[in-house]
């Protein structure tokens, strides 16, 4: 019985300890401003998948010319996804359809984007797209940034 309850308290403090790294985590990567919740879809086909599979629910932050993009559920400290500003074209934007809309957040829209040579699909609130695009927009003279 001790042992039974020595276990299951264990048990309890890793769920708790690890619940409180993923949020320590997040707060790091916040700590510096210019954050934003974005999910993301890497390599997607030419012909749109409103299927659902393979968005990435994430956070996104605004690093001078880059966007650092993380992974929510994840305990590592680095980006998962570096975008440079000058390699991001736009081709298009959406809203989510099918049971892609269950895979996203509600409000999301969703905009298509080239990245040297790799199609993929960014997840974002209006307000976070309008910022997103500004960022784009603002780009440094000479450099050139498509935006559809």
């Amino acid at each position: 019985m001790v042992l039974a309850l020595t276990v299951c308290g264990i048990v309890v403090a890793l769920v708790v300890l690890g619940l409180f790294v993923f949020g320590l985590r997040r707060r790091l990567i916040q700590r510096s401003g210019g954050t934003f919740d974005c999910s993301l879809r890497w390599d997607v086909p030419e012909e749109p998948d409103t299927s659902g599979k393979g968005w990435s629910y994430g956070v996104a932050r605004y690093n001078g010319d880059r966007i650092e993009w993380y992974r929510v559920f994840s305990y590592a400290y680095r980006p998962r996804r570096v975008l440079e500003r000058g390699s991001i074209e736009v081709a298009g934007r959406r809203l989510p359809e099918g049971e892609e809309e269950l895979a996203l957040l509600s409000d999301a829209v969703v905009l298509v984007c080239v990245h040297r040579g790799t199609r993929l699909e960014l997840a974002m609130s209006e307000d976070a797209l309008t910022g997103f695009l500004a960022w784009l927009e603002a780009a440094p003279p000479g450099q050139r940034v498509n935006v559809a």
